[in-house]
Protein backbone atom coordinates (compact mmCIF):
# COMPACT_ATOMS: atom_id res chain seq x y z
CA UNK A 1 0.00 0.00 0.00
CA UNK A 2 1.47 3.64 -0.99
CA UNK A 3 1.45 6.08 1.88
CA UNK A 4 1.13 10.05 0.95
CA UNK A 5 4.44 12.18 1.74
CA UNK A 6 3.97 13.91 5.37
CA UNK A 7 4.36 17.60 5.25
CA UNK A 8 6.50 19.01 8.10
CA UNK A 9 5.29 23.13 8.92
CA UNK A 10 8.33 25.47 8.76
CA UNK A 11 10.75 23.93 7.00
CA UNK A 12 11.71 24.97 3.40
CA UNK A 13 11.80 22.54 0.40
CA UNK A 14 15.72 21.77 -0.41
CA UNK A 15 16.84 23.17 2.90
CA UNK A 16 20.33 21.39 4.54
CA UNK A 17 19.03 22.34 8.29
CA UNK A 18 20.31 19.81 10.84
CA UNK A 19 17.02 17.53 12.12
CA UNK A 20 15.91 18.63 15.53
CA UNK A 21 17.17 16.81 18.84
CA UNK A 22 14.16 15.20 18.87
CA UNK A 23 12.75 13.34 15.87
CA UNK A 24 9.53 13.90 14.64
CA UNK A 25 7.00 10.57 15.42
CA UNK A 26 4.90 9.83 12.06
CA UNK A 27 1.93 8.24 12.89
CA UNK A 28 0.98 5.89 9.59
CA UNK A 29 -2.86 5.55 9.66
CA UNK A 30 -5.11 2.88 7.05
CA UNK A 31 -4.97 4.54 3.40
CA UNK A 32 -8.44 5.85 4.01
CA UNK A 33 -7.55 8.23 7.47
CA UNK A 34 -5.43 11.53 6.71
CA UNK A 35 -2.06 12.17 7.57
CA UNK A 36 -1.01 13.94 11.18
CA UNK A 37 2.46 15.06 11.74
CA UNK A 38 3.52 15.35 15.43
CA UNK A 39 6.36 18.13 16.07
CA UNK A 40 8.18 18.06 19.13
CA UNK A 41 8.15 20.89 21.89
CA UNK A 42 11.39 22.25 21.30
CA UNK A 43 10.39 22.74 17.70
CA UNK A 44 6.93 24.15 17.97
CA UNK A 45 9.22 26.91 20.70
CA UNK A 46 11.33 27.10 17.93
CA UNK A 47 8.77 28.36 15.12
CA UNK A 48 6.83 30.20 17.39
CA UNK A 49 10.13 32.31 18.86
CA UNK A 50 11.00 33.54 15.01
CA UNK A 51 8.88 36.30 14.34
CA UNK A 52 9.10 37.86 17.66
CA UNK A 53 12.95 37.07 17.46
CA UNK A 54 13.35 39.07 14.08
CA UNK A 55 11.24 41.66 15.53
CA UNK A 56 14.12 42.29 18.31
CA UNK A 57 16.73 41.90 16.27
CA UNK A 58 15.08 45.31 14.11
CA UNK A 59 14.53 47.06 17.17
CA UNK A 60 17.92 46.42 18.94
CA UNK A 61 19.85 47.67 15.61
CA UNK A 62 17.26 51.00 15.78
CA UNK A 63 18.29 52.03 18.98
CA UNK A 64 22.10 50.92 17.99
CA UNK A 65 21.81 53.67 15.21
CA UNK A 66 19.79 55.96 17.05
CA UNK A 67 22.45 55.80 20.10
CA UNK A 68 25.78 56.29 17.33
CA UNK A 69 23.54 59.56 16.19
CA UNK A 70 22.94 60.94 19.15
CA UNK A 71 26.72 60.73 20.43
CA UNK A 72 28.08 62.02 17.00
CA UNK A 73 25.89 65.38 17.34
CA UNK A 74 27.08 65.34 20.89
CA UNK A 75 30.95 65.41 19.52
CA UNK A 76 29.80 67.99 16.80
CA UNK A 77 28.27 69.91 19.93
CA UNK A 78 31.37 69.66 22.16
CA UNK A 79 33.77 70.51 19.50
CA UNK A 80 31.93 73.53 17.92
CA UNK A 81 32.95 75.22 21.33
CA UNK A 82 36.37 74.40 21.31
CA UNK A 83 38.43 77.50 20.54
CA UNK A 84 41.71 76.21 19.48
CA UNK A 85 40.24 74.65 16.07
CA UNK A 86 40.05 75.76 12.57
CA UNK A 87 36.53 76.35 12.58
CA UNK A 88 36.56 77.69 16.46
CA UNK A 89 39.39 80.56 14.72
CA UNK A 90 36.91 81.12 11.94
CA UNK A 91 34.11 81.61 14.29
CA UNK A 92 35.78 83.83 16.35
CA UNK A 93 37.48 86.08 12.98
CA UNK A 94 33.84 86.30 12.00
CA UNK A 95 32.78 87.47 15.04
CA UNK A 96 35.51 90.16 15.46
CA UNK A 97 34.61 91.27 11.90
CA UNK A 98 30.99 91.36 12.33
CA UNK A 99 31.81 93.93 15.17
CA UNK A 100 33.93 96.20 14.05
CA UNK A 101 31.43 96.33 10.79
CA UNK A 102 29.16 97.12 13.28
CA UNK A 103 31.39 100.00 14.95
CA UNK A 104 31.99 100.97 11.43
CA UNK A 105 28.05 101.31 10.52
CA UNK A 106 27.72 103.09 13.55
CA UNK A 107 30.03 105.74 13.38
CA UNK A 108 29.01 105.98 9.36
CA UNK A 109 25.37 106.68 11.04
CA UNK A 110 26.69 109.89 13.19
CA UNK A 111 28.39 111.01 10.30
CA UNK A 112 25.58 111.07 8.17
CA UNK A 113 23.62 112.56 10.68
CA UNK A 114 25.74 115.41 11.87
CA UNK A 115 26.01 115.81 7.76
CA UNK A 116 22.40 115.84 7.49
CA UNK A 117 21.73 118.50 9.97
CA UNK A 118 24.42 120.34 8.50
CA UNK A 119 23.23 120.11 5.17
CA UNK A 120 19.72 120.92 6.46
CA UNK A 121 20.93 124.26 8.75
CA UNK A 122 22.67 125.32 5.08
CA UNK A 123 19.13 124.59 3.14
CA UNK A 124 17.78 126.34 6.07
CA UNK A 125 19.53 129.50 5.72
CA UNK A 126 19.61 129.41 1.63
CA UNK A 127 15.51 129.26 1.60
CA UNK A 128 15.56 131.70 4.41
CA UNK A 129 17.82 133.99 2.34
CA UNK A 130 15.74 133.30 -0.99
CA UNK A 131 12.72 134.62 0.92
CA UNK A 132 14.15 137.35 1.90
CA UNK A 133 15.62 138.08 -1.31
CA UNK A 134 11.88 137.34 -3.07
CA UNK A 135 10.14 139.12 0.06
CA UNK A 136 12.19 142.62 -1.20
CA UNK A 137 11.40 141.90 -4.57
CA UNK A 138 7.45 142.06 -4.04
CA UNK A 139 5.91 145.71 -4.91
CA UNK A 140 4.83 146.79 -1.55
CA UNK A 141 8.39 146.44 -0.11
CA UNK A 142 9.40 147.74 -3.25
CA UNK A 143 7.35 150.82 -3.10
CA UNK A 144 8.69 150.80 0.49
CA UNK A 145 11.88 151.38 -0.91
CA UNK A 146 11.31 153.63 -2.78
CA UNK A 147 9.58 155.80 -0.39
CA UNK A 148 12.72 155.57 1.72
CA UNK A 149 14.86 156.46 -1.09
CA UNK A 150 12.68 159.21 -1.88
CA UNK A 151 12.76 160.10 2.17
CA UNK A 152 16.45 160.02 1.61
CA UNK A 153 16.59 162.06 -1.36
CA UNK A 154 14.06 164.56 -0.16
CA UNK A 155 16.55 164.96 3.09
CA UNK A 156 19.91 165.43 0.93
CA UNK A 157 17.43 167.55 -1.00
CA UNK A 158 16.92 169.43 1.99
CA UNK A 159 20.57 169.25 2.41
CA UNK A 160 21.69 171.14 -0.23
CA UNK A 161 18.97 173.36 0.20
CA UNK A 162 20.02 174.28 3.46
CA UNK A 163 23.71 173.84 2.71
CA UNK A 164 23.06 176.25 -0.73
CA UNK A 165 21.24 178.91 2.27
CA UNK A 166 24.43 178.58 4.30
CA UNK A 167 26.79 178.73 1.64
CA UNK A 168 24.46 181.98 -0.05
CA UNK A 169 24.33 183.45 3.90
CA UNK A 170 28.21 183.15 4.08
CA UNK A 171 29.48 184.11 1.44
CA UNK A 172 28.92 184.92 -1.97
CA UNK A 173 32.30 185.22 -3.30
CA UNK A 174 33.12 181.17 -3.78
CA UNK A 175 35.67 180.61 -6.16
CA UNK A 176 34.34 179.66 -9.52
CA UNK A 177 35.81 176.05 -9.45
CA UNK A 178 33.64 175.34 -6.57
CA UNK A 179 30.62 176.38 -7.81
CA UNK A 180 31.85 174.58 -11.06
CA UNK A 181 32.23 171.14 -8.78
CA UNK A 182 29.04 171.57 -6.69
CA UNK A 183 26.97 172.23 -10.28
CA UNK A 184 28.80 169.03 -11.32
CA UNK A 185 27.57 167.29 -8.19
CA UNK A 186 24.25 168.44 -8.54
CA UNK A 187 24.29 167.62 -11.93
CA UNK A 188 25.59 163.97 -11.01
CA UNK A 189 23.17 163.36 -8.35
CA UNK A 190 20.04 164.19 -10.86
CA UNK A 191 21.59 162.45 -13.64
CA UNK A 192 21.93 159.22 -10.93
CA UNK A 193 18.43 160.04 -9.79
CA UNK A 194 16.97 160.46 -13.18
CA UNK A 195 18.76 156.80 -13.76
CA UNK A 196 16.67 155.20 -10.62
CA UNK A 197 13.50 156.98 -11.60
CA UNK A 198 13.90 155.35 -14.89
CA UNK A 199 14.96 151.94 -13.41
CA UNK A 200 11.93 152.07 -10.84
CA UNK A 201 9.84 152.60 -14.26
CA UNK A 202 11.34 150.09 -16.12
CA UNK A 203 10.81 147.46 -12.61
CA UNK A 204 7.04 149.05 -12.13
CA UNK A 205 6.33 148.32 -15.82
CA UNK A 206 7.81 144.75 -15.44
CA UNK A 207 5.70 144.41 -12.42
CA UNK A 208 2.37 145.49 -13.89
CA UNK A 209 3.34 143.01 -17.20
CA UNK A 210 4.05 140.53 -14.95
CA UNK A 211 0.45 141.10 -13.01
CA UNK A 212 -1.27 141.32 -16.95
CA UNK A 213 0.18 138.05 -17.59
CA UNK A 214 -1.42 136.38 -14.70
CA UNK A 215 -4.44 138.16 -15.19
CA UNK A 216 -4.55 136.46 -18.11
CA UNK A 217 -3.47 133.24 -17.13
CA UNK A 218 -6.48 133.60 -14.64
CA UNK A 219 -8.60 134.32 -17.21
CA UNK A 220 -7.63 131.73 -19.39
CA UNK A 221 -8.09 129.35 -16.82
CA UNK A 222 -11.73 130.44 -16.27
CA UNK A 223 -12.57 130.46 -19.72
CA UNK A 224 -10.51 126.26 -19.95
CA UNK A 225 -13.24 125.81 -17.08
CA UNK A 226 -16.32 126.94 -18.90
CA UNK A 227 -15.49 125.22 -22.02
CA UNK A 228 -14.87 121.59 -19.85
CA UNK A 229 -18.19 122.64 -18.43
CA UNK A 230 -19.81 123.02 -21.45
CA UNK A 231 -18.39 120.26 -22.99
CA UNK A 232 -19.85 118.05 -19.61
CA UNK A 233 -22.96 119.64 -20.51
CA UNK A 234 -22.69 118.56 -24.63
CA UNK A 235 -21.66 115.10 -23.29
CA UNK A 236 -24.64 114.90 -21.15
CA UNK A 237 -26.75 116.48 -23.91
CA UNK A 238 -25.56 114.23 -26.03
CA UNK A 239 -26.17 110.71 -24.04
CA UNK A 240 -29.27 112.05 -23.56
CA UNK A 241 -30.18 112.29 -27.05
CA UNK A 242 -28.69 109.18 -28.03
CA UNK A 243 -30.70 107.51 -25.08
CA UNK A 244 -33.86 109.20 -26.49
CA UNK A 245 -33.01 108.12 -30.02
CA UNK A 246 -32.25 104.60 -29.36
CA UNK A 247 -35.70 104.26 -27.10
CA UNK A 248 -37.50 105.73 -30.45
CA UNK A 249 -35.62 103.05 -32.36
CA UNK A 250 -36.73 100.78 -29.93
CA UNK A 251 -40.10 101.49 -29.91
CA UNK A 252 -39.98 101.76 -34.06
CA UNK A 253 -38.24 98.08 -33.48
CA UNK A 254 -41.37 96.74 -31.78
CA UNK A 255 -43.66 98.17 -33.98
CA UNK A 256 -42.20 96.69 -37.13
CA UNK A 257 -42.20 93.60 -35.35
CA UNK A 258 -45.41 93.31 -34.82
CA UNK A 259 -46.62 95.00 -37.93
CA UNK A 260 -44.48 92.05 -39.32
CA UNK A 261 -46.45 89.33 -37.51
CA UNK A 262 -49.49 90.62 -37.99
CA UNK A 263 -49.16 90.69 -41.75
CA UNK A 264 -47.09 87.30 -41.29
CA UNK A 265 -50.77 85.96 -39.81
CA UNK A 266 -52.46 87.74 -42.46
CA UNK A 267 -50.40 86.22 -44.92
CA UNK A 268 -50.99 82.75 -43.02
CA UNK A 269 -54.81 83.11 -42.79
CA UNK A 270 -54.70 84.30 -46.63
CA UNK A 271 -52.34 80.56 -47.45
CA UNK A 272 -55.28 79.03 -45.47
CA UNK A 273 -58.21 80.55 -47.51
CA UNK A 274 -56.33 80.36 -50.90
CA UNK A 275 -55.65 76.79 -49.68
CA UNK A 276 -59.54 75.90 -49.12
CA UNK A 277 -59.92 77.50 -52.19
CA UNK A 278 -57.60 75.22 -54.28
CA UNK A 279 -59.72 72.40 -52.57
CA UNK A 280 -63.02 73.62 -52.99
CA UNK A 281 -61.91 74.21 -56.46
CA UNK A 282 -60.19 70.77 -57.11
CA UNK A 283 -63.54 68.98 -55.38
CA UNK A 284 -65.79 70.96 -57.50
CA UNK A 285 -63.50 69.91 -60.50
CA UNK A 286 -64.01 66.41 -59.49
CA UNK A 287 -67.59 66.71 -58.85
CA UNK A 288 -67.89 67.96 -62.42
CA UNK A 289 -65.61 65.43 -63.97
CA UNK A 290 -68.27 62.79 -62.21
CA UNK A 291 -71.27 64.69 -63.27
CA UNK A 292 -69.83 64.72 -66.62
CA UNK A 293 -68.77 61.13 -66.86
CA UNK A 294 -72.13 59.87 -65.66
CA UNK A 295 -73.85 62.07 -68.52
CA UNK A 296 -71.37 60.90 -71.02
CA UNK A 297 -72.74 57.37 -69.52
CA UNK A 298 -76.29 58.24 -69.82
CA UNK A 299 -75.54 59.42 -72.97
CA UNK A 300 -74.05 56.00 -74.44
CA UNK A 301 -76.48 53.91 -72.60
CA UNK A 302 -79.21 55.94 -74.74
CA UNK A 303 -77.32 55.72 -77.90
CA UNK A 304 -77.02 51.98 -77.44
CA UNK A 305 -81.03 51.75 -76.46
CA UNK A 306 -81.38 53.99 -79.85
CA UNK A 307 -79.17 51.36 -81.50
CA UNK A 308 -80.82 48.58 -80.38
CA UNK A 309 -84.42 49.70 -81.22
CA UNK A 310 -82.82 50.76 -84.37
CA UNK A 311 -82.16 47.23 -85.32
CA UNK A 312 -84.75 45.99 -83.90
CA UNK A 313 -86.24 48.18 -85.93
CA UNK A 314 -84.55 47.44 -89.13
CA UNK A 315 -84.72 43.22 -88.06
CA UNK A 316 -88.39 43.87 -87.98
CA UNK A 317 -88.67 45.49 -91.20
CA UNK A 318 -86.46 42.88 -93.20
CA UNK A 319 -88.56 40.21 -91.48
CA UNK A 320 -91.34 41.51 -93.00
CA UNK A 321 -89.29 41.72 -96.45
CA UNK A 322 -88.27 38.14 -95.92
CA UNK A 323 -92.10 37.08 -95.08
CA UNK A 324 -93.08 38.55 -98.24
CA UNK A 325 -90.42 37.48 -100.26
CA UNK A 326 -90.70 33.45 -99.07
CA UNK A 327 -94.33 33.88 -100.35
CA UNK A 328 -93.36 35.21 -103.95
CA UNK A 329 -89.43 33.16 -103.89
CA UNK A 330 -88.89 29.31 -103.91
CA UNK A 331 -88.09 27.12 -101.44
CA UNK A 332 -84.49 27.42 -102.08
CA UNK A 333 -84.55 31.14 -101.73
CA UNK A 334 -85.94 30.74 -98.43
CA UNK A 335 -82.95 28.77 -97.50
CA UNK A 336 -81.06 31.40 -98.61
CA UNK A 337 -82.82 33.71 -96.58
CA UNK A 338 -82.83 31.64 -93.53
CA UNK A 339 -78.98 31.08 -93.85
CA UNK A 340 -78.46 34.88 -94.56
CA UNK A 341 -80.64 35.63 -91.13
CA UNK A 342 -78.81 33.14 -89.04
CA UNK A 343 -75.50 34.85 -90.19
CA UNK A 344 -76.84 37.73 -89.69
CA UNK A 345 -78.35 37.12 -86.14
CA UNK A 346 -74.94 35.94 -85.22
CA UNK A 347 -73.08 38.39 -86.26
CA UNK A 348 -75.39 40.56 -84.39
CA UNK A 349 -75.17 38.46 -81.43
CA UNK A 350 -71.46 38.92 -81.61
CA UNK A 351 -71.32 42.77 -81.57
CA UNK A 352 -74.17 42.80 -78.85
CA UNK A 353 -71.41 40.35 -76.40
CA UNK A 354 -68.68 42.63 -77.65
CA UNK A 355 -70.36 45.27 -76.90
CA UNK A 356 -71.46 44.35 -73.37
CA UNK A 357 -68.21 42.93 -72.70
CA UNK A 358 -67.16 47.12 -73.78
CA UNK A 359 -69.46 48.19 -71.55
CA UNK A 360 -68.76 45.95 -68.40
CA UNK A 361 -64.84 47.07 -69.19
CA UNK A 362 -66.11 50.57 -69.41
CA UNK A 363 -67.92 49.83 -65.77
CA UNK A 364 -64.82 48.32 -64.78
CA UNK A 365 -62.62 51.76 -65.66
CA UNK A 366 -65.59 53.71 -64.16
CA UNK A 367 -65.06 51.63 -60.75
CA UNK A 368 -61.08 51.80 -60.83
CA UNK A 369 -61.06 55.52 -62.01
CA UNK A 370 -63.40 55.93 -59.11
CA UNK A 371 -61.64 53.97 -56.83
CA UNK A 372 -58.51 55.95 -57.61
CA UNK A 373 -59.60 58.80 -57.41
CA UNK A 374 -61.53 58.70 -54.22
CA UNK A 375 -57.88 57.08 -52.66
CA UNK A 376 -56.12 60.20 -54.43
CA UNK A 377 -58.56 61.97 -52.41
CA UNK A 378 -57.66 60.67 -48.87
CA UNK A 379 -53.91 60.73 -50.02
CA UNK A 380 -54.85 64.47 -51.08
CA UNK A 381 -56.30 64.88 -47.75
CA UNK A 382 -54.06 62.86 -45.41
CA UNK A 383 -51.33 64.96 -46.92
CA UNK A 384 -52.85 68.07 -46.51
CA UNK A 385 -53.93 67.49 -42.62
CA UNK A 386 -50.12 66.21 -41.90
CA UNK A 387 -48.98 69.35 -44.03
CA UNK A 388 -51.52 71.37 -41.88
CA UNK A 389 -50.31 69.73 -38.44
CA UNK A 390 -46.28 70.43 -39.56
CA UNK A 391 -47.40 73.89 -40.23
CA UNK A 392 -49.30 74.70 -37.09
CA UNK A 393 -46.02 72.73 -34.84
CA UNK A 394 -43.79 75.51 -37.15
CA UNK A 395 -46.14 78.07 -36.07
CA UNK A 396 -45.94 77.27 -32.68
CA UNK A 397 -42.32 76.54 -32.60
CA UNK A 398 -41.81 80.18 -34.32
CA UNK A 399 -43.82 81.34 -32.27
CA UNK A 400 -41.87 80.52 -29.50
CA UNK A 401 -39.17 80.88 -30.76
CA UNK A 402 -40.30 84.53 -31.06
CA UNK A 403 -41.65 84.90 -27.48
CA UNK A 404 -38.16 83.95 -26.49
CA UNK A 405 -36.34 86.56 -28.31
CA UNK A 406 -39.12 89.06 -27.23
CA UNK A 407 -37.90 88.41 -23.80
CA UNK A 408 -34.42 87.89 -24.36
CA UNK A 409 -34.57 91.56 -26.19
CA UNK A 410 -37.05 93.11 -23.18
CA UNK A 411 -34.17 91.89 -20.84
CA UNK A 412 -31.51 93.01 -22.42
CA UNK A 413 -33.23 96.60 -22.92
CA UNK A 414 -33.99 96.82 -19.19
CA UNK A 415 -30.34 95.52 -18.42
CA UNK A 416 -29.15 98.55 -21.06
CA UNK A 417 -31.14 101.06 -19.64
CA UNK A 418 -30.12 99.94 -16.50
CA UNK A 419 -26.89 100.76 -17.33
CA UNK A 420 -27.49 103.32 -18.54
CA UNK A 421 -29.46 105.00 -15.83
CA UNK A 422 -26.71 103.79 -12.92
CA UNK A 423 -24.12 105.28 -15.92
CA UNK A 424 -25.88 108.68 -15.79
CA UNK A 425 -26.09 108.81 -11.97
CA UNK A 426 -22.65 108.27 -11.52
CA UNK A 427 -21.77 110.89 -14.39
CA UNK A 428 -24.19 113.22 -12.21
CA UNK A 429 -22.29 111.53 -8.65
CA UNK A 430 -18.70 112.30 -10.27
CA UNK A 431 -19.66 116.13 -11.77
CA UNK A 432 -21.28 117.08 -8.54
CA UNK A 433 -18.43 115.73 -6.76
CA UNK A 434 -16.12 117.67 -8.62
CA UNK A 435 -17.48 120.82 -8.82
CA UNK A 436 -18.35 120.30 -4.54
CA UNK A 437 -14.32 119.35 -4.40
CA UNK A 438 -13.40 122.69 -7.10
CA UNK A 439 -15.74 124.67 -4.52
CA UNK A 440 -14.37 123.15 -1.34
CA UNK A 441 -11.04 123.47 -3.11
CA UNK A 442 -11.64 127.54 -4.09
CA UNK A 443 -12.84 127.89 -0.34
CA UNK A 444 -9.54 126.40 0.85
CA UNK A 445 -7.69 128.56 -1.70
CA UNK A 446 -9.40 131.90 -0.19
CA UNK A 447 -8.92 131.02 3.34
CA UNK A 448 -5.61 130.03 2.78
CA UNK A 449 -4.87 132.88 0.49
CA UNK A 450 -6.69 135.75 3.01
CA UNK A 451 -4.33 133.67 5.69
CA UNK A 452 -1.49 134.21 3.55
CA UNK A 453 -2.08 138.45 2.97
CA UNK A 454 -3.30 139.18 6.33
CA UNK A 455 0.49 137.14 7.27
CA UNK A 456 1.97 139.28 4.65
CA UNK A 457 0.16 142.44 5.90
CA UNK A 458 1.64 141.43 9.23
CA UNK A 459 4.54 141.58 8.10
CA UNK A 460 4.68 144.27 5.91
CA UNK A 461 3.51 146.55 8.47
CA UNK A 462 6.59 144.97 11.10
CA UNK A 463 9.00 145.80 8.39
CA UNK A 464 7.45 149.31 6.94
CA UNK A 465 7.42 150.02 11.03
CA UNK A 466 11.10 149.32 11.23
CA UNK A 467 11.87 151.16 8.22
CA UNK A 468 9.45 154.12 9.47
CA UNK A 469 11.05 154.31 13.02
CA UNK A 470 14.57 154.02 11.73
CA UNK A 471 13.74 157.00 9.47
CA UNK A 472 12.20 159.22 12.47
CA UNK A 473 15.35 158.42 14.06
CA UNK A 474 17.24 159.86 11.22
CA UNK A 475 14.96 162.74 11.20
CA UNK A 476 14.00 161.88 7.62
CA UNK A 477 10.29 162.95 5.82
CA UNK A 478 8.07 160.36 7.24
CA UNK A 479 5.19 161.04 4.43
CA UNK A 480 6.24 159.22 1.54
CA UNK A 481 7.04 156.15 3.81
CA UNK A 482 3.82 156.50 5.60
CA UNK A 483 1.72 156.64 2.49
CA UNK A 484 3.81 153.80 1.23
CA UNK A 485 3.12 151.73 4.17
CA UNK A 486 -0.48 152.18 4.50
CA UNK A 487 -3.17 149.23 4.59
CA UNK A 488 -4.03 146.87 1.84
CA UNK A 489 -2.17 145.65 -1.28
CA UNK A 490 -1.92 146.93 -4.32
CA UNK A 491 -0.92 150.69 -5.09
CA UNK A 492 -3.90 151.87 -6.45
CA UNK A 493 -6.35 155.43 -3.91
CA UNK A 494 -9.34 153.18 -4.06
CA UNK A 495 -10.80 151.80 -0.83
CA UNK A 496 -9.35 148.54 0.57
CA UNK A 497 -11.74 145.39 -0.40
CA UNK A 498 -10.38 142.23 1.26
CA UNK A 499 -7.10 143.41 2.01
CA UNK A 500 -6.59 144.61 -1.52
CA UNK A 501 -6.44 148.34 -1.92
CA UNK A 502 -7.49 148.55 -6.15
CA UNK A 503 -6.81 151.56 -8.67
CA UNK A 504 -9.04 153.60 -10.26
CA UNK A 505 -8.12 154.75 -13.81
CA UNK A 506 -10.12 157.62 -15.71
CA UNK A 507 -11.61 156.91 -19.25
CA UNK A 508 -8.83 158.39 -21.42
CA UNK A 509 -6.28 158.67 -22.79
CA UNK A 510 -4.02 159.79 -20.27
CA UNK A 511 -5.20 156.75 -17.78
CA UNK A 512 -4.53 158.94 -14.65
CA UNK A 513 -5.64 157.25 -10.90
CA UNK A 514 -8.67 158.70 -9.69
CA UNK A 515 -8.20 159.83 -6.49
CA UNK A 516 -9.94 158.99 -3.24
CA UNK A 517 -12.41 161.19 -1.92
CA UNK A 518 -14.96 160.21 1.27
CA UNK A 519 -16.87 162.67 2.62
CA UNK A 520 -20.17 162.63 4.60
CA UNK A 521 -22.26 163.73 1.20
CA UNK A 522 -20.62 160.34 0.04
CA UNK A 523 -21.64 158.73 2.36
CA UNK A 524 -25.38 159.63 2.41
CA UNK A 525 -25.51 159.07 -1.84
CA UNK A 526 -24.06 155.39 -0.87
CA UNK A 527 -27.01 154.57 2.01
CA UNK A 528 -29.60 156.37 0.02
CA UNK A 529 -28.70 154.04 -3.01
CA UNK A 530 -27.78 151.34 -1.69
CA UNK A 531 -30.98 149.69 0.15
CA UNK A 532 -30.63 147.37 3.47
CA UNK A 533 -34.89 147.44 4.29
CA UNK A 534 -36.97 147.11 1.97
CA UNK A 535 -39.84 148.07 3.83
CA UNK A 536 -37.88 151.37 4.52
CA UNK A 537 -37.54 152.13 0.86
CA UNK A 538 -40.63 151.24 0.11
CA UNK A 539 -41.71 154.06 2.84
CA UNK A 540 -39.67 156.09 1.46
CA UNK A 541 -40.93 156.09 -2.57
CA UNK A 542 -44.43 156.59 -1.09
CA UNK A 543 -45.35 152.78 -1.10
CA UNK A 544 -48.08 151.67 1.54
CA UNK A 545 -48.50 148.34 0.89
Amino acid sequence: MQMASAVQPGRRRGSNKSEPTEEAITIIQPSDLRQVTVLSNAEWRRIQDRPSRLKNEEEHMREAAEQREALHRQSKEVVKLWSNTITGQMQKKLEAKKIREQIEEEKRKLMDIEEGKYKEQKRKEIIERAKTQLYYQTDRVKGLHRALLLTEVLKERDAQVELKQRQKSATKDVDKEYMEMVKRREEEALRQEQEKAKQKKLERQAAEEDLKSQMKENKKAREQQKMEDKKDKEEIQRLLEQYQLEQIMESERQANERRNLMLAQMEQRHNRDLLRAINAQKQEAEEEQRKLFLSTKQKMIKKEKELFREAQTRRERIMDKLTVKQKEEVVSEEQRIAKAVAERDAKQAQEQQEKEEKKAEMLKSIAAHRESMRQDKEQREKTAKQNKQERLQIIKEEDRIFSEKQQLEAKKTRENEIKLQDFNITLMAEKSARQQRLKEEEREFLVKNAGFMAEEENKFQQYSQSVINAAAMAQKNLFPLCKAAREGIGGGQGPVFGGVRPSYLVQDRTGAQMPKYVSSTTEDIKKRNEVVDIQEAKRRLGFTW
